[in-house]
């Protein structure tokens, strides 16, 4: 069984408008996911540094970040990142180009972990609707097209907020939802807005949405989860 999570950290900045990448930590820390997307994971302006730093990951966590290669300083692409156990292999890992009118991107990578090798992708979609099926049909492209195929699990703040239309209906097509409840706002959840999903060959197991009083106030989204084991 592997644990796997996605959270929009909002750049550790909480609902108390304070930035505090220690309390960021302490959520992931909570759920003990072995897999974790992250969104919103650099800074915004200037050099895009990473709000987690190696630092901090090493002194509070047991996870180390997919190195993409797209800044020195920063952890992933466009404020998406992956952290994976420690003890886990990276065998590949790739940015994904989504199609939009200002910066997206997904991030995505082959991770050994436990016996098994599970595809990663992480994403943050557009607020356009228009947008959201054009880039959701980009990650569907690009998986289809790559040459090995492997289980995989798709994670990530989807801006979605219709029940089953739009992009949802889009990855729904290929794709197994887990149901894994309310996530925005963080102090009042109305909205299914982050989602984690898989492939036909992996099966959920327990799953839900990170309620603790930790990541009530450390973001404006509360972290999912689910554990995945082959279907």
């Amino acid at each position: 069984m592997i644990k796997v999570a996605s959270y929009n950290m909002r750049k550790s900045i909480g609902t108390d408008r304070r930035r505090r990448p220690e309390r960021t930590l302490q959520v992931l820390c909570e759920i003990d996911a072995d897999i974790v997307a992250l969104q919103e994971a650099d800074r915004r302006f200037g050099a895009r540094e990473a709000v987690l730093t190696p630092h901090l990951l090493a002194e509070h966590g047991d996870w180390k970040p997919v190195m993409f290669g797209m800044r020195a300083r920063s952890m992933g692409w466009h404020g998406n990142a992956l952290l994976v156990r420690r003890d886990a292999e990276v065998l590949d890992c790739e940015a994904i180009h989504l199609p939009a009118l200002e910066p997206r991107g997904a991030v995505m990578a082959d991770i050994r972990l436990k016996g098994q090798v599970i595809r990663v992708v992480g994403m943050h979609l557009d607020l356009s609707g228009l947008w959201r099926r054009r880039q959701a049909h980009a990650v569907i492209a690009h998986l289809n097209a790559s040459a090995q195929s492997y289980p995989t699990v798709l994670m990530g703040d989807l801006n979605d907020w219709s029940a089953q239309g739009g992009c949802l209906r889009d990855f729904g097509q290929h794709f197994t939802f887990a149901a894994t409840g309310k996530s925005f706002h963080a102090r009042r959840p109305m909205a299914r807005l982050d989602r984690i999903m898989v492939t036909p060959d992996l099966a959920i197991g327990e799953c839900g949405v990170h309620e603790s009083l930790h990541a009530r106030t450390a973001s404006d989204h509360l972290p999912i989860w689910a554990e995945l084991q082959p279907a």
